[in-house]
């Protein structure tokens, strides 16, 4: 394996890992502020013992993020420093202000909502909350930002072989980064919805806590309904935009060889690196609607572009039917759940299957981001400079045994996080009295 397979590897374990924890730390910082809001518009205690309960679980969820997600970004000198020379002009810029504008903000905001709840007023204490959801939901902003001009690079000139930043206002209104954005918030409402569904089920189903865990069921299933639907809009949206900024990648979603006027969506593929090996039930004009809303659209095929700018085929092709599958589940799951709401008690089953639902929307984001990143190579930035030339000048038994140190720590780290997080959710809120309504 050579040194950049391996730095590859490496980002990517660190990335998926990473994002195990990022998501909720976005969704949940929101739903949390919601429960204090409803506590200071209402002064019912039963929101505060909420946002105390699931706070914890926050805390815990959001040290994990800190602490996977610092060695990201070491690894842009480590291992990609062509990469970080090259565009660092641009790169650098932003992810310095998401540490300074951003993380620091959060990080400060999450020690005065953890320490502050016997020192500040109920107002100022939801503030607070509203402020950490704010700043991890603008932290997210300046990072995808920065994958927005890997995607699609705007706001620059090359000079003196390197990238160098000349518009930033266009860098940072880049169309694909807040396509992304939009994306990327829904997804992590979603993923809290269920989490917060699959939790209180767990307990509904052994009496624990139950005015307590039906509350936080109603809460979490509005959720998970709503944005399961903005997040499957959306990502129409985002396809839209692909056959314009990455036709190649939509291309490799569908694996769609032949370039076509009224393109169709097969129902049944089997796809290979070079064509496809079966396909199957073709639906008329599907594919050139979900491109560019319009049945009679040409759309490319990968047989237009040279082999080596088209992306791995059926990686891209697998992770996107992963991820459109679990997206079509979510509605379905939250919608049954919010109907039946008050009566879920008949529905045992139901409550059962919610807990192993938990991980689902993680994989569909794992999935997305696959698609994404996966979806964009050969091109480390989009058009403009290769991945494999971006690579550090190191060799192969220094990122080799980084790699399986990492691997090694992550693991240990990671298993020690989520055993507490989960006893933290088995254990329920300190109070186990009934909540007044």
């Amino acid at each position: 394996m050579d040194v950049l397979m391996l730095s590859r590897l490496q980002f990517a374990a660190a990335t998926m890992f990473h994002f195990i924890f990022v998501p909720l730390t976005l969704g949940l910082s929101v739903l949390i502020a919601c429960m204090e809001t409803q506590y200071v518009r209402t002064g019912n205690e039963a929101y505060r013992d909420m946002a105390k309960f699931w706070g914890k679980i926050f805390l815990v969820n959001f040290a994990l993020g800190v602490v996977t997600g610092i060695t990201l970004e070491f690894q842009f000198g480590t291992n990609w420093s062509r990469y970080s020379a090259y565009v660092g002009d641009i790169f650098g810029s932003l992810l310095a202000i998401e540490a300074t504008a951003a993380f620091f903000l959060e990080s400060t905001f999450i020690g005065v909502w953890h320490f502050g709840w016997d020192k500040l007023s109920p107002k100022a204490h939801a503030t607070v909350a509203w402020l950490v959801a704010g700043a991890s939901n603008l932290s997210a902003i300046w990072i995808l930002i920065a994958n927005g001009f890997m995607q699609n690079p705007v706001g620059f000139t090359l000079r003196n072989g390197r990238a160098e930043l000349t518009d930033f206002f266009a860098v940072i209104a880049n169309k694909y980064a807040w396509l992304e954005f939009f994306h990327v918030i829904p997804a992590s409402l979603l993923l809290a919805g269920f989490f917060i569904m699959g939790i209180s089920a767990w307990h509904l189903l052994r009496k624990s806590n139950v005015d307590f865990f039906k509350r936080s069921f109603t809460l979490g299933v509005t959720v998970a309904l709503i944005f399961s639907v903005v997040t499957a809009m959306e990502g129409h949206i985002h396809g839209n935009n692909l056959s314009v900024t990455q036709p190649a990648k939509l291309a490799a979603m569908e694996s769609h060889w032949e370039t076509q006027t009224a393109a169709p969506m097969n129902l049944l593929v089997i796809p290979g690196e070079d064509g496809n090996l079966l396909e199957a039930l073709p639906l008329p004009g599907v594919l050139s609607f979900l491109a560019y809303n319009d049945f009679n659209a040409e759309v490319k095929g990968l047989n237009d572009f040279p082999k080596e700018d088209r992306p791995p085929v059926v990686l891209t092709f697998l992770s996107f039917r992963l991820m459109v599958g679990l997206g079509t589940l979510f509605p379905l799951l939250a919608g049954f759940g919010w109907l039946m709401r008050k009566r879920l008690d008949d529905f045992p089953l139901y409550l059962k299957v919610l807990p192993y639902c938990i991980p689902l929307p993680y994989i569909a984001i794992w999935a997305g981001w696959t698609l994404t990143e996966v979806g964009r190579q050969p091109w480390i930035v989009y058009g403009l400079m290769r991945t494999s030339d971006a690579v550090s000048p190191v060799g192969t038994g220094e990122v080799g045994f980084s790699l399986v140190l990492m691997t090694v720590l992550y693991s240990l780290l990671g298993a020690a996080g989520i055993w507490l997080m989960i006893k933290l959710a088995k254990k329920g809120p300190e109070d186990n009295s009934p909540i007044q309504v």
